[in-house]
């Protein structure tokens, strides 16, 4: 047993006031916290776990309460300790919405997501919030040159490669910043929605919120890099988001194609950004399993650039080698 569970497991029994405990591993997480499920009698809590220095438990708590404020379903914190990193909070359950979607539910459950993504849009708090801003689009998209081309792949890129390149990353970001901007939960997707009881979805990891792009937690939940939908459903859901936000008032004074060119250019920025974090997971975590999920996300790169004359460049550069080069590196 490690010091840290040590560490846990005395806390919890303070603050619960119980000397035998019974904790589960309650779910893995791609980054440094981790969480334990904390059975008592027929109900249990979640016990988080947040190395100081690496994460930072009063973020967690404060846009827990600002979501839980406007009526949202996240974890009620019942006990902290800020300068060890522990948290005691609701168990929400164990449904991602990654196991329950299927052709049947999608409808039902997108259509739970897309009204809740609405409240946070229109209703949460976004004092203090840090900007999504030009440097932090940047700083993302170069994950991908990185730790997905540089390191993961080492493809070398021509003169020609990176003009592409960075044309692409100048058009994308422009149009990202070009969208009102609100409350951004930075990774609203079918891993960490649960299928609760009323209000559902439960909302879980949203201690990254930003002030950013309207379209940025549409298109992770409609163009997740963990499940895929055709695209006549992915437009359907999202012109339904429009119409929602356009009567909500979070959407003024744009037309439903300037929409959707957001929400395409905004997708290919998170896609190039979540397969480089992929690729940093493996080579700088020890975390391969996130691999299998770089050829979906590239894919969706290559489908909409291939839209728009400004990412075919990028959309040529993906398809014809970062693809290829992704399937020779998993044969051998």
């Amino acid at each position: 047993m490690t010091m840290r569970r040590v560490q846990l497991e005395e806390w919890l029994r303070d603050v619960l006031g119980e000397t035998s405990l019974v904790l589960d591993p309650a779910s893995g997480d791609a980054s440094f916290r981790r969480y334990w499920r904390v059975r008592r009698g027929a109900g249990s809590l979640i016990a988080m776990d947040a190395p100081p220095g690496e994460e930072d438990v009063k973020r967690f708590v404060d846009i827990a309460e600002r979501l839980r404020a406007v009526g949202l379903n996240t974890p009620q914190i019942f006990a902290q300790d800020s300068a060890r990193g522990f948290l005691l909070l609701t168990d929400l359950g164990d449904q991602l919405y990654l196991d329950v979607l299927s052709p049947e539910t999608a409808d039902r459950l997108y259509g739970d997501a897309l009204g809740a993504l609405v409240v946070i849009q229109a209703c949460a708090p976004t004092e203090g919030l840090p900007a999504y801003d030009d440097a932090l689009l940047r700083r993302e998209l170069g994950i991908f040159r990185e730790w997905l081309l540089d390191r993961h792949l080492g493809i070398g890129l021509s003169p020609e490669d990176v003009g592409d390149l960075d044309a692409a990353f100048d058009r994308l970001v422009a149009s990202a910043l070009e969208q009102p901007q609100v409350f951004v939960h930075r990774d609203f997707h079918s891993r960490n929605l649960l299928l609760t009881g009323p209000p559902s979805p439960g909302i879980l990891d949203f201690q990254d919120a930003v002030l950013g792009p309207v379209t940025y937690d549409l298109v992770s939940l409609l163009r997740d890099c963990y499940i895929a939908w055709p695209d006549e459903r992915v437009v359907r859901w999202a012109q339904g988001y429009f119409e929602l936000a356009t009567q909500s008032g979070v959407l003024r004074e744009v037309d439903e194609p300037s929409f959707m060119r957001w929400f395409d250019l905004l997708g290919v920025q998170r896609h190039l950004k979540a397969s480089g974090i992929f690729a940093r997971l493996m080579l700088r975590d020890g975390k391969p399993r996130y691999l299998n999920d770089i050829p979906r996300t590239l894919d969706y790169v290559v489908r909409v650039g291939s839209r728009y004359a400004e990412l075919e460049g990028l959309a040529l550069l993906v398809g014809r080698r970062v693809l290829p080069a992704l399937q020779a590196a998993w044969d051998d």
